[in-house]
């Protein structure tokens, strides 16, 4: 989570960088055009500036239209910058992929290629690698279609094909989910595009986890420990996804067994603690009593 101190000195951060390139910059513009004579005997110098000039102009447009849009859209909708966003995370992609093409644009200039000349043997040469990487062109595109829909956020639960779990980040070739087992699940987008997706969260539904230990003097089998926590909750049987409900067993010690269940349930505050309460109360009930 990002505190307002952090924010703060981030953005910042941010906007003194910002003003240290630009400070850069001008300074090459200014030799460039007053004083030319400064770099005579020093070829290798005035190349270095040239490609800094040409990369610095680029990246300080760039930013600035980052700084506008980023502003723009932030003063719209009431959040910070370093929130999780999909709009905010696509602009930062696009962002990165640009920054990274006129710096390849810039290290060509640095060993004395004319630009024009540059760009159209570039442009052949992006044809022909489109041609032959076609699928990871497509699920680039398909990456940024995602970033600036609304239909799968950061922190969704979803279920894309047979893989479920939370989304922790888009980028713009896969979708990075984490799974009940806290795995890492990458998924790539064309997959995404081309099979069934349900996004739990957009159906106002969400995850109860609850972790508990048992001692081992608690002879339950866990499909006899499952059984009796599904009855305890039988009451609520309308009010949670009865597929959705799971017991697994976390770790087995000398002395004790961990367990966690989990379940779908309504975005409801009252329903969940209904439902916690029930699950709480049957726990208790074991622990202390054992078989019933």
């Amino acid at each position: 989570m990002v505190t307002d101190k952090t924010y703060k000195y981030i953005n910042r951060r941010e906007r003194v960088i910002f003003f240290i390139k630009l400070l850069i910059y001008s300074g090459l513009i200014y030799f460039n055009v007053e004083h030319p004579a400064f770099f005579e005997g020093l070829p290798w110098l005035y190349k270095i500036a040239e490609a800094l000039t040409f990369f610095l102009g680029a990246n300080l447009v760039i930013s600035m239209a980052w700084l506008v849009i980023l502003y723009w859209y932030t003063r719209r909708h009431r959040i910070k910058p370093l929130e999780k966003d999909n709009f905010i995370l696509g602009i930062n992609r696009i962002t990165s992929v640009m920054n990274t093409a006129f710096f390849l644009l810039a290290v060509p200039i640095f060993f004395g290629k004319d630009l024009v000349q540059l760009i159209t043997g570039i442009s052949i040469v992006a044809a022909a690698i489109a041609l032959l990487t076609k699928d990871y062109i497509s699920n680039m595109i398909n990456g940024l279609i995602v970033m600036f829909s609304d239909q799968l956020s950061l922190g969704d639960q979803v279920r894309i094909g047979e893989y479920r779990g939370r989304i922790m980040d888009i980028t713009l070739i896969n979708v990075v989910l984490q799974n009940d087992d806290d795995e890492i699940v990458i998924i790539p987008n064309s997959v995404v595009f081309t099979t069934i997706v349900i996004n739990q969260s957009k159906q106002n539904i969400k995850k109860l986890s609850l972790e508990f230990e048992l001692d081992h003097k608690h002879k339950f089998t866990p499909e006899e420990l499952e059984s009796r926590l599904r009855k305890s909750i039988s009451a609520y049987q309308r009010y949670y996804r009865e597929d959705s409900f799971s017991l697994k067993t976390l770790e087995i010690r000398k002395d004790f067994v961990q367990f966690k269940i989990q379940l779908l349930v309504p975005s409801d505050k009252e329903k969940e603690r209904l439902i916690k309460r029930a699950l709480n109360t049957e726990i208790i009930a074991i622990a202390e009593g054992g078989r019933s």
